[in-house]
């Protein structure tokens, strides 16, 4: 079975088909500094059998310090004693005239697959390298609360991306998102009193979803549906934060409606009465008893009223280009040609 190489995209195989064969016997083992000192497992029968194994150049301090390997001769001299004895060449990719000599030759190419979520190690590097001395001055300035706005704004664009169907703008802004969790993640560990980095805050995230799933990774019977799903994470959620009310825990920083509706839910959940729900007549009762209605009948409030508020901001760009269209400038509509050109739009 072969596998392609994270860097190079090359395979794990046998001899070249347009090998000379000279050098039949002989292996080049690419490996990924990203994952650490780590030879792939494919390589080690080539290894026991090699009478040297050498180290090419562009392989990390690191790994180069873990394999306590020779450099790797020139070109010609490389490929002369692979032609007389199997030799194993421990390369960063096939770049290196090493490399593509000894696999002219003949010798084999062994290489693992990167797991899947490599690149972020990458992610993860850049962003230290950025806050580290020597890097960037603006990053190094940022702290958790200058770096809410951005955290908000970025979460506003994916939301976006997402509402557009904008394949290519939902995966850059998925990036722009990660990037604040990376720089939260790196800002927290410089803190002197409690610091914690990148590796605690998954490690905490890899707990939470398998203790929140215990339908998936233990015995546990009571999750049927989507419904008893929801019900379970409460009834979780609640024991583990040692919660003392059902509105514990509600972020109360989001927008006012998706909040009116997360309350309302967390209330129908508890069987609250509907009639308890704020029924006065000033306007933030009005809207959150609106607002309340809809998610307890299963709709998403902050969904609907952003779909209602799209589609108006499209009828005004519609009804302003049928005044243009007219030969008027929107700006001197007034109450009757707006009318007019509303009509007009057609939507």
């Amino acid at each position: 079975m072969s596998s392609a190489h994270p860097v190079t995209g090359e395979h794990s195989e046998g001899p070249s088909s347009t090998s000379d064969g000279t050098a039949t016997g002989s292996a080049v083992v690419l490996v990924d500094d990203r994952l650490g000192d780590v030879l792939p497992a494919a390589a080690m029968p080539a290894v026991r059998r090699a009478s040297a194994v050498y180290a090419a150049e562009g392989l990390s301090a690191a790994t180069r310090s873990a394999l306590q390997l020779p450099a790797a001769p020139a070109a010609e001299a490389l490929l002369a004693q692979a032609r007389r004895e199997p030799v194993v060449l421990i390369v960063p990719d096939l770049l290196s005239a090493q490399a593509r000599e000894l696999r002219a030759a003949g010798a084999s190419l062994i290489g693992a697959a990167a797991p899947v979520g490599v690149e972020l190690l990458d992610a993860v590097t850049v962003m230290d390298r950025l806050r580290s001395p020597g890097g960037c001055p603006w990053d190094a300035e940022q702290d958790h609360d200058s770096l809410r706005r951005y955290l908000v704004e970025e979460t506003y664009e994916l939301l976006d991306a997402i509402q557009q169907r904008d394949r290519a703008s939902l995966r850059e802004e998925l990036g722009d998102v990660l990037l604040q969790v990376l720089f939260h993640s790196r800002v927290a560990a410089e803190h002197a009193a409690d610091p914690f980095g990148v590796d605690e805050v998954a490690a905490e995230l890899v707990s939470k979803m398998v203790s929140r799933h215990p339908h998936v990774f233990a015995e546990d019977d009571t999750v049927h549906d989507a419904e008893s799903q929801h019900l379970r994470w409460d009834e979780l959620k609640q024991r583990e934060k040692q919660r003392e009310s059902i509105v514990d825990g509600v972020a109360t920083g989001q927008p006012a409606a998706a909040l009116a509706a997360k309350l309302a839910q967390r209330a129908g959940r508890a069987d609250l009465p509907e009639d308890l729900l704020p029924t006065g007549t000033s306007v933030g009762d009005r809207l959150f008893g609106l607002v309340a209605r809809a998610r307890l009948e299963g709709a998403d409030p902050e969904d609907e009223l952003r779909a209602s508020a799209l589609a108006f901001a499209s009828r005004v760009r519609a009804a302003e280009a049928a005044a243009r269209a007219a030969g008027q400038d929107p700006a001197t509509c007034n109450g009757a040609d707006w009318r007019r050109y509303w009509a007009a739009s057609g939507e």
